[in-house]
């Protein structure tokens, strides 16, 4: 019988009511017939509906890590909560006959087979092309590819250059800047900000352009409520914007001159607004396999400068404690055709992943995942690798939050003796005596208020916590936030 767990339900359905009214079909007994195919690849089960008929849903798993759901029902929700129910049926161990695989499902699944085999022979390059086909076919085809390689190069050479033409714009327009003060972007000048914003789209620039949007908002709201925190915001985002024109001219002229213009292992593609593909991180080297994968943390925060929302979540590498992070971005213009993420309480099998460019906690991507239960066991390998220095920690976060590029938080597992208040603030302490002052980093939704609402004091001693090292610029040190402890039995979330 194939395996899947409710969460893995969950993260299939395309929102939480088509996954609440497909479990409460599957509780209510909502089949009339369940079968299955000997190989427990095929689940097929017939189901009452609104209509004059039953509605007839099925499950392949000839793929167990993505199972395809198809029904008879006219939802136009995929899958829709018949297809949902059926895999609450599979999940909670329910009793199926025995059935063939039908003929068309069968049809289907060669078509699949067909179009991953010409998918794969051309991601190879089809190298064995003249041995299926004639000499002449061969010779096409590879007319074909150089032709397509030589277009897609120039159309590469053409981008990278409007980008070096918008980037001296903002590099002229970060300049003037800072020769006469972000008070000089008060009235109409907030006006022809937003308008240069606009056109960094014109020159393939979405992140310069985020940055500038964020920094007419910051001064637009110091200019209203005279609130430092704005003002320093400022000041980070002009930093950032700085260093990103100046390393991004550096990088794409030594591209053009030396005429190496295709993607490489550089931060700077994404930092620009360039969107990888899971293929082309695997081909510059980001891949990684057979990962185990805890989510420790999950939250969603609304961007004003870039208009999304984004899912951010934590995962903790069951073998090494490394923390990667993954995001989904939710622009409004497209925000009912992108699936919101949900908070994962298990852990993640992950047999093919790739991770972004970069340093601290590296962005991960994958496309399938078996999710399981998180044990006992599991909990005492991740307290075991926490890290018992403050010090050592903090250090590495100082060294990579001072890059302009970096995210503005790294978040590392730490054990610790205590967690009280000194001075009227939370610190913690691990057992060597070394200490960090936890706060709430601008920007984020607050968890250090949560600290005094835990049930039991006792959370607060011999205990681990995933925390996020930020330098508070008002305070001028560096600060942790709490984001969720784990005990020896279970993960304590601070945010959610």
């Amino acid at each position: 019988m194939a395996v899947i767990t409710e969460q893995q339900i969950q993260a299939m359905a395309p929102n939480a009511a088509a996954a609440a009214n497909g479990k409460k079909i599957s509780q209510k007994g909502g089949f009339v017939r369940l079968e299955a195919s000997a190989d427990g690849s095929f689940y097929l089960g017939e189901c009452t509906g609104s209509g004059k008929s039953n509605y007839i849903t099925s499950a392949d798993f000839i793929d167990p890590m993505s199972p395809v759901c198809r029904c008879s029902c006219p939802s136009r929700q995929f899958p829709c909560k018949h297809g949902l129910a059926l895999l609450f049926e599979i999940a909670a161990g329910k009793k199926f006959g025995v059935c063939e695989i039908p003929e068309d499902i069968l049809k289907k699944r060669e078509k699949k087979q067909a179009r991953d085999l010409k998918n794969s022979e051309e991601n190879e390059g089809n190298e064995n092309a003249s041995e299926t086909g004639s000499d002449a076919d061969a010779e096409a085809l590879a007319k074909k590819k150089a032709s397509a390689a030589k277009s897609a190069k120039n159309a590469r050479v053409k981008k990278l250059k409007k980008q070096l033409e918008g980037l001296e714009m903002t590099s002229k327009l970060v300049q003037d800047l800072l020769k006469s003060g972000l008070g000089t972007m008060g009235g109409t000048a907030l006006s022809t900000y937003s308008q240069l914003s606009k056109q960094l789209g014109d020159y393939y620039l979405p992140g310069p352009q985020k940055l500038l949007n964020g920094l007419v908002l910051e001064i637009s709201a110091f200019r209203k409520d005279a609130d430092e925190e704005h003002y320093e915001a400022s000041i980070d985002i002009l930093e950032k914007l700085w260093a990103l024109v100046k390393k991004s001219q550096k990088y794409i002229t030594e591209k053009l001159e030396k005429d190496e213009v295709e993607l490489d292992d550089s931060e700077l593609y994404e930092e620009l607004g360039g969107v990888w593909k899971l293929t082309e991180l695997e081909a510059v080297g980001r891949g990684r396999k057979e990962l185990d994968l805890a989510q420790l943390s999950f939250w969603v925060n609304f961007n004003p400068a870039a208009n999304q929302y984004e899912d951010t979540g934590c995962w903790a590498d069951l073998a090494s404690g490394e923390i990667f992070m993954t995001y989904n971005y939710r622009p409004m213009k497209a925000l009912k055709y992108i699936k919101a993420e949900d908070s994962v309480f298990g852990v993640a099998h992950v047999p093919v992943a790739a991770c972004y460019p970069g340093e601290g906690n590296l962005r991960i991507r994958w496309d399938g995942a078996q999710i399981r239960a998180l044990g006992e066991e599991d909990l005492k390998k991740l307290r075991s690798l926490a890290a018992s220095s403050l010090q050592t920690e903090a250090k590495a976060a100082k060294n990579i939050l001072k890059n302009a590029l970096a995210d503005p938080m790294l978040v590392r597992l730490v054990s610790y003796e205590l967690i009280g208040i000194r001075d009227g603030e939370y610190v913690l302490k691990n057992a060597g005596g070394e200490t960090v002052v936890l706060g709430d980093m601008p920007g984020m939704e607050g968890s250090l208020n949560r600290l005094g609402l835990l049930p039991d004091g006792s959370l607060l001693e011999n205990q681990v916590l995933l925390g996020a090292f930020f330098y508070d610029r008002a305070a001028k040190r560096l600060k942790m936030q709490p984001l969720s402890i784990l005990t020896e039995t279970e993960v304590i979330r601070l945010l959610y």
